[in-house]
Order: structure tokens, then C-alpha cells, then sequence
């Protein structure tokens, strides 16, 4: 009679796999509780797997050897580890060729917003507390002033994202009333926030006017009645409409609000702090422009083209905003202090700096010279070339976008390393890619690129800097094993 055992009991136990020296030294670093959570999912894997092997929980008598042992086990855990220990939020790089990537957290901020941040973070700080009178205070006064400054506005008020300033204005403008907005101007961005919508979120009745691509004046003018709240003019910063187009200039638009005694708002999405011509790039509509068309309301997102962390501002007319104010939503969606300890510190760098586009990171990758990205590219294809198996490494022109809206259908000359399988089987290719950009976004900073027309391009205009050349180059030593590993 043949006897049964379960090989699963071979398997040690928590505290046995814990006191293996390997695991008692990751103990200094990431602690107990995570050390025994790797190791109680490490063991109850193999158990599932050696279940499922057998077809069966009951498993032949098996020799002691047979079961893993217990320095592949604490080696399996240790990985595990690695995996929990590994926060979700990771830097990467971004080598997309968008500069201004929603996916990967739109622009990255100055160094003195981030040293902002850092003491806000640190201490308790002055938020709601007037330092002159001793009582309490207003927290938009950190950045109202200013925005005022730099706009030209009479107020200023900030929340957490544009779609909320958005929200948020129309809510305290036009409840229960129409606003009326061209037909070519009823946007749709991603996260799938179309303009309809958020108006109908808000309590206003959508009117619009005019065709797709031409709206005249007298549109507006024979939507005006009793029922009107608002015009809104919306920015198209994410598409463009060309050819037999016609559009109302904000200064008319305005007038034709004025007279009908109504707040004329205009949402510029991106919204640019300076004449980004004065930089070699397109041209932006700024929120000073509006205002001084004669605009009673400007929204605009504070980490696209203005370089700083998210945040929806509103500027404009000091009894509108203050209306916009006292909205039971503003609280909803106000700002932390650590977003606008940050935003302060990138608008005084407006107000203040002799040259902003070299301070605000996205400024000064928009604004890089083709030279310097070449330069770059350089010395990256000699220390790529060669270094997988299968693969040819080139350094080819490209053109990069700005990203999130912004100049949709402007470009701006980069260069790229191009990946390429040398294989000659066609169908054998696309798997090699796959296989290289998974390989990339394994790394521990992973490199995110994109694949198109047969490669895997890394556009290098957002690698800049010495020490972000040389973090990329150490982990190519890497990439071979992750490549490898892809394959398995």
C-alpha cells in the first residue's frame, strides 16, 4: 500500500523562511511587517502552484529534495519584497517626443517650487492665518496678487484642476440660465471632459450657435434673450479647424455680452504667462490677452504651458470672482498647501526671473536647440549601438509636440535613438519590439517611448542635463537582463 503525503508540507514555514540570513538582512531596511507579507505571499504561491501541478491538493510521496529549497524560496521572497516596496508613483523618463504628457504627470516644476513645497511640507505655515491682523485669512491671497500682476486682472481665485475652474465658474455665473458658445467650440479633452457635459453639470443650459467651422456675430446676437447667463468662448488648444473657417474676436464677443448685461467667460485650457514668440516657439493665447479683450472671466491649467503643479486658475472681474468665491463648490475644490506653495514660487519666478524660460523646467525643454538634443543623441548611439543582440540603434530627426493641449499642430525638430530588429522576418519583428519596449519600461526608471512605423523611437528633447544623461547610460547594463527576461 503506497502512502500519500503532501509535498506542500515540505514547504517551511513563515518563521523558518524569515530566519534565513538573506531575509534577516533586508530586515534593516524595509523592516518586519513588509518582510513577513513577501514571505507569506511567496509561500502561498508555490502552494497554489504545486495544487494546480498535481491537479489535486493530495500529491505523491515526494523526496525532501524534490521541494524547492530554502535558498531559492528566500530568494523568490526577496523579489517579492522588491515588488511591495516599489511605490506605483515611479519617475521614468519620458522620451515620447510629448513634452507636456498628461499620462505621465504633465510638467515637472522648479527647483525653488519644489524647495517651496519641501518647507511647506516640513512645517506649519501661514494658510489660512493673517500675520498682520492675527486672525484668519485667505488662502488664494498666497497667489492672487500675482496672478493679478502677471494677467492684468482685477481677482484671482485657484482650485485643483482647469475642468473644475471650469465647473466652478459657470456654476456662479449661469445656473439655471443659457450659455451660449459657438458650435466649433464645444471641446472634448481626454478623460472624455466635453464642454456640454460640464455646462449641464453646472446647472446652465447649453445654447449654442453658428456652424462647426464658421460663427459669425449676429449668431450671438440673435441667441441673446432673457434666459441668457453667460457667453463663453472656449479655447481650441487640443484641435484645429482649418480651411473656410470663421471665428468672433474675444473684443467683440465682449461687446456683445456688455450690452446684453451678461459676464463674457473665456476658458483658454493651456493659458501661457509669456509671449512664448520671444522664444522661437508658437505663439499661445495668455489670459492678459483676454482680459484686456474685455473678458470678465479667464480659466486656465497651471501645470501645461505655465510650467507649474495642476491647479485651475480663474482670473477676472473682482465682483465676479468673488461670486465664484462664495459657490458651495470652491471649497470642494480648493487647493493643498503644497500646490500653492508651489504655484507662488512659479509665479514670482514670472514676476521676478531675468530668464523664466530656463528656470521652469518645461519652458527650457520646449525651448532647447536642436544642436543640444544632437549633442546628446551623439553620445547616447555610441553607448547603445551594439548592445542588443538583433537590434540596430540609429540617431534619426524627429519632431516633437508640446502635449496636453497645447499647440496641437505645432512641432518642434528633436532627435530620436531608433530601435530596429535586424530580423528579416517581418511577422518575427513586431514581437522583437514589444519585447525591447517592455524591456525599457521594466528598468528601474523606465524609459517610455513609443512605437511607430516599424521601431521603438526614444525622443531625447526631455533628456537634458548631465545627470539625467547619466542615469539613462548607468541602466543600460540593465536592459540586457529585462530584454531577456521579456522573452521568458
Amino acid at each position: 500500500m503506497t502512502t500519500t503525503t503532501d509535498v506542500r508540507r515540505s514547504l517551511p514555514a513563515v518563521d523558518a523562511l524569515l530566519a534565513h540570513p538573506a531575509l534577516q538582512q533586508a530586515q534593516s531596511r524595509h523592516g518586519k511587517r513588509l518582510i513577513r507579507r513577501a514571505v507569506r505571499q511567496t509561500l502561498d504561491k508555490e502552494r497554489a502552484c504545486l495544487a494546480r501541478d498535481a491537479g489535486n491538493s493530495r500529491l505523491p510521496t515526494a523526496a525532501p529534495e524534490t521541494a524547492m529549497t530554502i535558498d531559492a524560496l528566500a530568494e523568490k521572497s526577496l523579489a517579492r519584497l522588491s515588488q511591495l516596496a516599489r511605490p506605483h508613483g515611479r519617475a521614468v523618463f519620458n522620451l515620447t517626443g510629448t513634452v507636456i504628457h498628461t499620462n505621465l504627470g504633465r510638467s515637472t516644476l522648479a527647483e525653488t517650487a519644489i524647495e517651496a513645497m519641501t518647507q511647506a511640507a516640513r512645517h506649519p505655515m501661514a494658510l489660512e492665518y493673517d500675520l498682520e491682523s492675527g486672525g484668519r485669512g485667505d488662502r488664494d491671497r498666497l497667489v492672487e496678487e500675482l496672478l493679478c500682476e502677471l494677467t492684468g486682472a482685477e481677482a484671482a481665485t485657484v482650485v485643483n484642476n482647469n475642468a473644475g475652474a471650469v465647473l466652478l465658474a459657470l456654476g456662479a455665473l449661469g445656473a439655471g440660465r443659457e450659455a451660449v458658445i459657438s458650435r466649433g467650440e464645444l471641446i472634448e479633452i481626454g478623460g472624455a471632459f466635453r464642454m456640454p457635459d460640464i455646462m449641464q453639470a453646472a446647472g446652465c443650459r447649453l445654447h449654442e450657435v453658428g456652424a462647426t467651422n464658421r460663427t459669425h456675430a449676429r449668431d450671438f446676437e440673435a441667441a441673446m434673450n432673457e434666459a441668457t447667463g453667460l457667453i463663453v468662448k472656449a479655447h481650441t488648444s487640443n484641435y484645429a479647424i482649418t480651411g473656410f473657417t470663421k471665428s468672433v474676436p474675444e473684443p467683440v464677443l465682449a461687446e456683445i455680452a456688455h450690452d446684453h448685461d451678461v459676464p463674457f467667460m473665456v476658458d483658454l485650457g493651456s493659458g501661457a504667462l509669456t509671449d512664448l514668440a520671444a522664444f522661437g516657439l508658437p505663439y499661445e493665447a495668455q489670459p492678459r490677452d483676454a482680459i484686456a479683450a474685455g473678458a470678465d472671466v479667464v480659466t486656465f491649467s497651471g501645470d501645461k504651458l505655465l510650467g507649474g503643479p495642476q491647479a485651475g486658475i480663474i482670473v477676472g472681474k473682482r465682483e465676479l470672482v468673488a461670486n465664484i468665491k462664495r459657490h458651495p463648490l470652491k471649497r470642494a475644490l480648493r487647493l493643498d498647501k503644497l500646490t500653492l506653495t508651489a504655484l507662488e514660487a512659479t509665479l514670482r519666478l514670472y514676476r521676478d526671473s531675468d530668464t523664466p524660460q530656463r528656470e521652469i523646467p518645461t519652458l527650457a525643454l520646449l525651448t532647447r536647440s536642436e544642436a543640444s538634443i544632437a549633442e546628446t543623441g551623439e553620445r547616447l548611439l555610441a553607448a547603445t549601438q551594439a548592445l542588443l543582440d538583433g537590434m540596430e540603434v540609429t540617431l534619426e530627426p524627429c519632431m516633437s509636440q508640446l502635449g496636453s493641449g497645447s499647440l496641437p499642430v505645432d512641432r518642434l525638430p528633436s532627435r530620436a535613438l531608433v530601435w530596429r530588429p535586424l530580423s528579416e522576418n517581418r511577422r518575427a519583428r513586431a514581437p522583437l519590439l514589444k519585447r525591447l519596449e517592455g524591456a525599457f519600461r521594466q528598468l528601474p526608471r523606465p524609459v517610455i517611448g513609443r512605437l511607430r512605423d516599424g521601431a521603438l523611437h526614444l525622443d531625447l528633447r526631455c533628456l537634458a542635463g548631465a545627470e539625467e544623461e547619466a542615469a539613462f547610460i548607468d541602466q543600460l547594463a540593465i536592459l540586457k537582463e529585462c530584454f531577456a527576461r521579456e522573452g521568458g
